[in-house]
């Protein structure tokens, strides 16, 4: 696998990301409806404040949102900013895997990955939790396309190495989860078998380099959260968006980090 193949064009990267505005949009839908357990099919988008169907013209991405100003055109309710910025970030997300994996038949895999590491992001980020209906169908989908890919490049090996991977994540974060389980909720371990399968796809150093870039980032933010008086030492911090974001810096560079610790050891 290399990074920066000569097989990836712009126009691959441009058309994911167009793509993932188009996700990104769905997210939004997800992170809204999936805590309250209701369907993201049906009904069609409506305005959480006053109920009015959301018109196919104020449902582009992005643009609408920029259009109405961010607000709703039936009540005027403001509409937050959160919405054009989980759209934007899936078009980024999209475009960065666009890069690092070329037009490969693993590219289907990792974009999910990544669309669903953004939305329990943010759901963990507001409510605290990681929902089985994010993570087991990530879970149902990423898998078989892995198979898919394993045998269309014959890369069975990379396909033991998911599931060693998975086993692996999973593993690890319930140990600490048994050990301190009012620090590591078991939503958290079950995302850590998703992302181990995932890294573990890459190969199993991308795994113990995610798993380790998350704890750092949990440290270090969580130092100067105290430090500038956001939280106290006994205030949860949810742990999901840092496994995520070391998932995704692992992924997209761990090729590099890897190989710069290993000319280093």
């Amino acid at each position: 696998m290399t990074v920066g193949s000569g097989a990836v064009t712009a126009g691959l990267a441009l058309a994911c990301a167009v793509f993932g505005l188009c996700v990104g949009s769905f997210l939004n839908v997800v992170i809204h409806r999936v805590p309250k357990r209701e369907s993201v099919v049906r009904p069609r988008s409506h305005c959480p404040a006053c109920g009015a169907q959301i018109a196919e013209r104020d449902n582009v991405p992005v643009v609408s949102w920029l259009l109405l100003h961010g607000r709703c055109r039936a009540c005027d309710e403001r509409i937050p900013l959160r919405y054009p910025l989980v759209e934007v970030g899936t078009a980024v997300l999209f475009a960065a895997a666009a890069v690092r994996f070329g037009a490969s038949w693993q590219l289907p895999a990792f974009c999910i990955f990544f669309a669903s590491l953004l939305a329990v992001s943010v759901i963990d980020l507001d409510l605290y939790i990681i929902p089985n209906r994010v993570v087991y169908p990530t879970l149902f989908i990423t898998a078989p396309l892995l198979a898919v890919a394993a045998a269309a490049e014959g890369t069975w090996g990379q396909l033991r190495n998911a599931a060693i991977g998975g086993a692996v994540g999973f593993g690890l974060l319930l140990v600490i989860h048994v050990a301190m389980p009012r620090g590591m909720g078991f939503g958290d371990v079950r995302l850590a078998g998703v992302i181990g399968m995932m890294l573990g796809w890459l190969g199993l150093g991308y795994l113990f380099l995610g798993l380790f870039l998350a704890f750092l980032l949990a440290a270090v933010i969580g130092i100067v959260l105290i430090a500038t008086r956001l939280r106290t030492r006994k205030d949860a911090v949810p742990f999901g968006p840092f496994l995520a974001m070391g998932a995704v810096l692992a992924a997209l560079w761990g090729h590099a980090i890897l190989r710069a610790y290993r000319g280093h050891g």
